[in-house]
């Protein structure tokens, strides 16, 4: 293994919408991350990946990109974007964007030009079926395949009688892959964004450019809006790699940067493997969502009052089940969350109680697992999940969806429950600076309503404290990237420790040192002395270490 500057990086994801508002019209810009510049220098992080800013419609959020080449006027300007780009290294701080290049907008160019005609040199850059009629006569999609944002995967547009796919939402088309010259596209407007100075992509929806060509319809059962959830129709299939090794000769071989690719549920170590293994054309890390729902919150769908209970056994298997099956065939990326899922303080820790311990275990945990990781902006704080009483609050485009069927078969209640827990939008509330209005994020009316905490969760209330769960991540960063214990914690070997035990999250790294990470996953006291760990406590979220760990004490010792 070729060792890498990214190796030794601390990601930081930003969602740049909610981060911090510099002309307070309620919604974050670059101006605003340039403004913030010092605080992420002084958490000590060092590879920003910054979410979407290109110019869109915002139908979901930037995502859908109608036109790759520009800001979009609500993040600023093309001229701020270099300034960001150009202060962060000098503050030695990488720049990596959200590449999103399994669809575009409605509204993009090629789109408009697409479904004028059949002919239209643009049609094949997207895919476009007939489609087929029932016994009655009615005009049906061309085939049951499910959208991730619920419905079917295909939308009928009059222009020409056709149906185009979108596995998102109806204004997010589908590029079609196997058209060459989409692809050539998409390589020059990726050269432009590395050549303007950026370090790198984390890859949308990579896991999806490829779909069965053959349009039949799955066996799978269907659910409850008539179409199958199959997604193997357009994931992870084995054409897809061709475009990956492709794309990796003509554009990332030929730059020192990092490419992190989001492959999501259904792909396993060895589907990773085919995307970021060392002897592979494409990616240096991929991104996988099995380890982000231990406590049941989605499967519960908002029946269960009060906290969940997390499954620490379970837990522990699948992250352990990746990183043992990932060393040493390929780099890891870690992380709690992301801007899709539930904050991790919500998830898996105890905001209620242990606001601070749980925190504060949850950072020392990712930070000493080998790969690179990553955190999410607020994070470092302890950003709960949102406690909205009105559906009218949450602005994602799902919720919306989700929301037409499910009034008509579950209670408000229930429903408002298990959006407080599982929407997206859990993770892109304002983040919270101090304890001003909207919690210092604008002084302007925010995009979003603010999680009513941020007059005790905030930064400012937390930074100049060492043991804060801002000072206890900051202070892992620190060990982790300069350190006598860097070369162990980014390079060392990996152990699970206890791996049955349904309290302890423990595990082993050694290299030129060896340490233990201990900690207690729970709001009980922990006797760990059959464990005999004697030896020096690095950092510890505590004032006091003993044989029995407080609730949710996390250590770290150099044996």
């Amino acid at each position: 293994m070729e060792k890498k500057w990214w190796q030794t990086s601390v990601g930081y994801q930003i969602y740049p919408r909610s981060f911090y508002d510099s002309n307070n019209d309620g919604v974050g810009d670059l101006r605003g991350i340039i403004q913030k510049l010092d605080y992420l220098d002084d958490l000590g992080v060092n590879l920003l990946w910054i979410c979407p800013f290109y110019k869109s419609p915002m139908d979901d959020n930037g995502y859908d990109v109608s036109d790759y080449y520009s800001v979009d006027p609500l993040f600023g300007t093309f001229e701020d974007a270099k300034e960001l780009i150009t202060q962060a290294k000098a503050k030695g701080i990488r720049v990596i964007l959200d590449l999103v290049m399994n669809q575009t907008s409605d509204e993009h160019p090629w789109f408009v030009e697409s479904r004028q005609s059949k002919d239209n040199p643009k049609r094949d850059f997207y895919i476009w079926q007939d489609p087929k009629f029932n016994e009655l006569g009615e005009r049906i999609p061309p085939n049951n395949w499910a959208s991730f944002f619920g419905g079917s995967c295909w939308n009928f547009d009059e222009h020409t009688n056709q149906y185009y796919m979108k596995i998102f939402s109806n204004k997010m088309p589908d590029l079609n892959w196997e058209n060459e010259e989409m692809r050539k596209a998409m390589y020059e407007m990726t050269r432009f964004w590395l050549e303007l100075g950026v370090d790198g992509f984390r890859i949308d929806a990579i896991a999806h450019l490829a779909k069965d060509l053959s349009f039949e319809d799955s066996t799978m059962e269907l659910n409850d809006d008539g179409v199958a959830p199959d997604w193997k129709k357009y994931s992870n299939r084995p054409r897809l790699f061709d475009y990956l090794a492709e794309f990796h000769d003509e554009v990332l071989s030929k730059y020192d940067i990092v490419t992190v690719g989001e492959v999501g549920g259904g792909a396993d170590v060895d589907d990773a493997k085919n995307y970021a293994a060392y002897s592979t054309k494409g990616f240096n890390m991929v991104f996988n969502f099995d380890h982000c729902w231990y406590n049941g919150a989605w499967d519960d769908f908002g029946r269960t009052q009060g906290k969940l209970e997390v499954d620490v056994v379970g837990l522990k298997k699948r992250m352990n089940h990746w990183i043992e099956g990932s060393l040493p065939h390929m780099w890891m990326p870690h992380y709690w969350l992301n801007h899709d899922h539930p904050r991790v303080m919500s998830q898996y820790g105890d905001p209620e109680h242990f606001h601070r311990e749980s925190g504060s275990m949850l950072g020392m945990i990712l930070l000493a697992l080998p790969g690179t990781p990553f955190i999410y902006n607020g994070e470092e704080i302890g950003m709960t999940n949102v406690d909205y009483e009105d559906v009218n609050d949450f602005r994602d485009v799902w919720v919306k969806n989700f929301m037409e069927e499910a009034v008509k078969r579950h209670p408000y209640e229930q429903i408002m429950n298990h959006l407080r827990r599982t929407s997206r939008d859990n993770a892109r509330t304002p983040m919270q600076w101090n304890s001003e209005p909207h919690g210092g994020f604008t002084q302007g009316v925010p995009h979003q309503k603010s999680v009513s905490n941020y007059p005790t969760i905030n930064v400012a209330s937390q930074q100049q404290d060492p043991m804060s769960i801002f000072g206890r991540y900051k202070a892992m960063i620190h060990l982790r990237k300069d350190s006598e214990y860097t070369q162990t914690l980014v390079y060392g070997s990996f152990e699970m420790l206890e791996p049955l035990d349904p309290q302890l999250y423990a595990y082993k790294r050694v290299g030129d040192k060896n340490l233990v990470l201990i900690a207690n996953f729970s709001q009980e006291k922990k006797d760990i002395s059959h464990m005999n760990l004697s030896g020096k406590v690095v950092i510890n979220n505590y004032d006091t270490y003993s044989n029995v760990l407080l609730p949710y004490q996390a250590v770290l010792i150099e044996l």
